[in-house]
């Protein structure tokens, strides 16, 4: 890593990460996931929520995902990723 860390970055790195949940499992249903967000049909579960608020790998993956199924919902892909950002900091719909 070259430069200073970003605040946004030592947020991750010091994050609580309780309940915990692996990157593994997180791959494992990150599709499912993100389309409940896209279709607001069901709630993140708050260890979901809390592994993608502190893992930027899996963060980063569920954000390409949603952008890339953005337009089968009905959304353009920022908007998609936003709305993802939202849930993920609990201040979105079913977040």
């Amino acid at each position: 890593m070259t430069g200073p860390l970003t605040p946004d970055a030592i947020g991750r790195l010091t994050a609580a990460t309780e309940p915990w949940l692996s990157c593994d499992d997180c791959f494992d249903d990150v599709d499912s996931v993100v389309e409940a967000v896209l279709t607001q049909t069901e709630p993140m579960s708050h260890r979901f929520r809390v592994h993608l608020a502190a893992c930027s790998v899996c963060h980063e993956e569920a954000s390409s995902l949603a952008a890339l199924v953005a337009p089968d919902y009905g959304f353009d892909p920022p908007a998609a990723v936003a709305l993802l950002d939202r849930v993920v900091r609990g201040d979105g719909p079913r977040g």
